[in-house]
């Protein structure tokens, strides 16, 4: 009787083991239904779990027909991303670019006519969302966007040729952790859900909001200041215009004490100031990064708020700036947000005048208008002086705005870095829809007013007495905070969406394109042959920023002749010898091909055999595209 050696015994085991598990697969705490709660991810000394809640402005299980009047659950956007690879295999590759900081797959789609070639050899868009958290609105901007140029693929004459020649790189979630709980729950938070000591007081995500009246919302809280400590502390009135608004004034100068729904679980005076995560995605880039704030040991120095331990310390940021860098065939980037609205883009530390390349400017103001045509947004300009001064004084001190530097900033790396043309643009304005009481600011009054007149006032929950288990008799109400403050009403959805996503279409119809013009073959003497070929962009866009030049992210455009290499071997004895040019690789450099310009260049070949000979001539722009032609030299 033979017997069974340990290794066998073990292989088997394994074996029976792989068929059957006594533990049920992990679900995620979204597509768990049979789980009341919301469980995240991460060590930290607050708590991990929230009651879930569903939104009826969001939709959490795909239906067979993709509609703009709701908002949709990351897992509903992958469905249809899912949908759209296997419906159109020969345009869409759908692939997984990195797992979030929780494990989930970071979905991205190429989308391309695979039959005019590669990916990698046409010029290329990129357009992405969900980086923060509860900004749910960019995502619905590339689902639509993605959806409209499928829809119209073969219809329309513009997007069919686009698809063609070009590359589309659509991201819609490069932050499910975050997105998923935001839209599955009462929480919030700003990126990552990464634990992070947010008021330096040693512990992690201590202190996050609370849905003390159970409705699912984290609305704020109201309470009249009585004893002398609150009036010291007083920096809220009822606002002149509407008592529903409360109006920001300087701390003793105020009547009333504004907080966000919940307790000071720390003890520290300060309600919710450390919640679920805290690193920022968006200040988490290599190009001029600053340490999160405790970090300058001078006192003296920049910090940056949710900078993270250092550039690319987060999966989300660091998967986005790897994968562009092997991708340097991307001219333009749009990363959005929420919620200025503006058309946001680079310096994100100076002055535009004082530090992009004139030409490369004029391209940005340029897309700046082709922007405004398309969504009338108030705003569209550079980070650093327009953004930070769009409301010319401060409202509570009454003082100028100043320009103010953002580090570590996606246009910063997008310009300055990867040199293209970079958008971080900002959609929804909460509400502000005109200027009600005509005072030149769209604000918080002129979205209660469009919300009482278009909304049915579902944007603002009206104040409602409530005993707060510290604080005693508060109110609680204000802004709804996910769909109206960040996000706007789903009925209204499409509106921005697709008024955004055109001007992103917009931008790619302007990418570069280099094309053959002409490529002739001239017998000369002596079996000597003159191959001339001329080509142009016939893009909007150069094929190089000045800025991509500066850094070395884009190679000059050049031509190379492809002839079978046994017939060039032998030097100048081999049966083809490329007598032009002189270079031993024989490589045309031609600079950088402007929009418009057509260019030339002339190879000679001389024949040391009889009959002819086939060779490829090959076009090779970085950001211009590749083309090749195959010729034919001698008789």
């Amino acid at each position: 009787m033979k017997t069974l050696s340990t290794l066998s015994l073990v292989l088997i085991s394994v074996s029976i083991w792989a068929q059957k598990s006594y533990y049920p697969e992990p679900k995620w705490p979204e597509q768990d239904t049979a789980n009341k709660f919301y469980t995240v991810k991460g060590e930290r000394h607050g708590v991990s779990f929230f009651k879930k809640h569903y939104f009826k402005d969001v939709q959490y299980t795909p239906t067979d027909k993709l509609a703009f009047d709701v908002y949709h659950s990351p897992d509903v956007m992958y469905h249809w991303y899912r949908k759209w690879a296997e419906q159109y295999p020969n345009l869409v590759d759908l692939y997984e670019v990195a797992k979030s900081y929780e494990g989930r797959p970071i979905l991205q789609m190429t989308l391309t006519n695979k039959k005019t070639g590669k990916h990698t050899d046409k010029p290329a868009a990129y357009f992405e969302a969900g980086r923060h958290s509860g900004e749910v609105t960019s995502s619905e901007a590339i689902l639509w966007l993605t959806k409209h140029l499928l829809d119209n693929y073969g219809k329309d004459a513009a997007i069919t040729k686009l698809i063609d020649t070009k590359t589309i790189y659509l991201r819609p979630e490069n932050n499910p952790d975050g997105s998923t709980m935001y839209l599955f729950s009462a929480q919030r938070n700003r990126s990552t859900v990464h634990p992070k000591d947010d008021d330096r007081d040693g512990l992690l995500d201590e202190d996050p909001e609370e849905d003390l009246d159970g409705d699912g919302v984290i609305y704020q809280i109201r309470k009249k200041a009585v004893t002398k400590a609150e009036k010291e502390k007083a920096d809220f009135i009822l606002d002149p215009r509407d008592p529903r608004l409360m109006k920001r004034v300087q701390e003793g100068k105020g009547e009333w004490l504004v907080y966000t729904e919940g307790i000071d679980n720390d003890g520290d005076g300060k309600y919710n100031e450390d919640g679920i995560g805290g690193l920022d995605n968006h200040r988490n880039y290599p190009e001029n990064w600053r340490p999160d704030q405790g970090g300058d040991l001078t006192g003296r120095g920049y910090t940056q708020g949710g900078a993270g331990d250092y550039p690319l310390s987060e999966i989300e940021t660091r998967s986005t700036v790897l994968w562009l860098l092997q991708h340097p065939n991307i001219s333009v980037v749009n990363s959005m947000d929420t919620r200025v609205p503006m058309h946001l883009r680079p310096p994100s530390t100076s002055k535009s005048e004082e530090s992009m390349f004139p030409a490369d400017l004029a391209i940005y103001k340029h897309m700046d208008s082709l922007g405004l045509s398309h969504t009338n947004y108030p705003w569209a300009g550079d980070v650093y002086y327009t953004y930070a001064t769009r409301s010319k004084t401060d409202r509570v001190t009454g003082d100028p705005s100043k320009p103010q530097p953002l580090f570590g900033h996606g246009p910063d790396f997008g310009y300055f870095y990867y040199g293209s043309i970079w958008y971080g643009d900002e959609l929804w304005n909460g509400g502000a829809m005109k200027d009600y009481d005509k005072d030149g600011q769209y604000d918080e009054y002129d979205g209660l007013m469009w919300d009482d007149e278009a909304n049915k006032k579902n944007g603002f929950k009206p104040w409602t007495k409530f005993t707060h288990p510290v604080l005693g008799e508060v109110e609680l109400g204000g802004f709804h905070p996910k769909f109206f403050a960040q996000n706007g009403p789903a009925w209204n959805l499409e509106t921005w969406i697709s008024k955004q996503s055109l001007f992103n279409l917009g931008m790619a119809l302007e990418l570069p394109q280099v094309e053959f013009k002409d490529v002739s073959v001239k017998a000369l003497p002596n079996k000597e042959y003159e191959i001339r070929v001329k080509w142009s962009n016939t893009g909007k866009l150069p094929v190089a920023l000045e800025q991509a030049k500066r850094v070395k992210i884009v190679q000059e455009d050049r031509l190379t002749l492809d002839i079978d290499k046994n017939l060039l071997k032998g030097f100048e004895e081999a049966k083809v010898v490329i007598t032009q040019p002189t270079l031993f690789d024989k490589t045309i450099f031609a600079g950088y091909t402007a929009p418009n310009e057509t260019k030339e260049g002339v190879f000679r070949v001389k024949l040391n055999q009889t009959g002819s000979v086939k060779a490829k001539v090959k076009l090779l722009s970085t950001r211009g595209g590749y083309q090749e032609k195959e010729i034919v030299i001698g008789q």
